[in-house]
């Protein structure tokens, strides 16, 4: 079977985003900006697609990539809720930092914070995940993607598999930085690319 080609967006911009603070898995809603930035994407795919009815359609499950999700189909024509889920596409957890800024989460914990950005691929926060053991989480995943599919999911998921599937240095990945306005298009040809 021909290798599949997949386009990645991150979720809208988020309040909590504006102001640098972790979500990782809290359920925070997009903002005028997120839904502003979610038409732009499903506009620019409109213009790629081709077919949109040809595509398998995956989100994470939380709020602010279904909500960005349900925008995408909507300017594609779709019907907006025909669409899959999985956990595997979660954002990274960042446990007990989860609500905090760095800003706030140095006042107390400044060793720590340090500690991360040392080692950003490895450490992961008091009860959250490191980047190292989400890449297993969306390696399990990714094995099955066997089909043309637009994906929405999140920062974190867009650094482990610019490390996966373009094989990029562990720190560089770590440190990527991910627009919530652009598109990420993955083949086996091109490897992944901005739009």
């Amino acid at each position: 079977m021909a290798s599949p080609t997949v386009y990645f967006m991150r979720h809208g911009q988020t309040d909590w985003n504006a102001a640098y603070r972790l979500q990782g898995q809290q359920d925070i809603p997009i903002n005028a900006t997120g839904r502003k930035q979610a038409a732009a994407n499903g506009q620019r795919l409109k213009e790629i697609l081709g077919d949109p009815t040809a595509y398998r359609y995956v989100a994470s499950p939380l709020g602010r990539t279904r909500e960005t999700m349900n925008i995408v189909r909507r300017e594609l024509g779709l019907p907006v809720h025909s669409y899959d889920t999985d956990d595997r596409i979660k954002e990274i957890s960042f446990g007990l930092w989860e609500t905090y800024t760095f800003k706030e989460l140095e006042v107390d914990h400044a060793d720590a914070v340090a500690a991360r950005e040392d080692q950003k691929w490895s450490y992961a926060p008091p009860l959250g995940e490191s980047y190292e053991r989400l890449e297993a989480r969306v390696e399990s995943w990714w094995r099955y993607i066997e089909e043309d599919t637009v994906v929405v999911c999140h920062g974190g998921i867009l650094r482990v598999l610019e490390r996966m599937l373009n094989g990029t240095k562990h720190e560089d990945a770590a440190h990527l930085e991910v627009p919530q306005d652009r598109i990420w298009k993955w083949t086996s040809k091109d490897g992944g690319v901005w739009l």
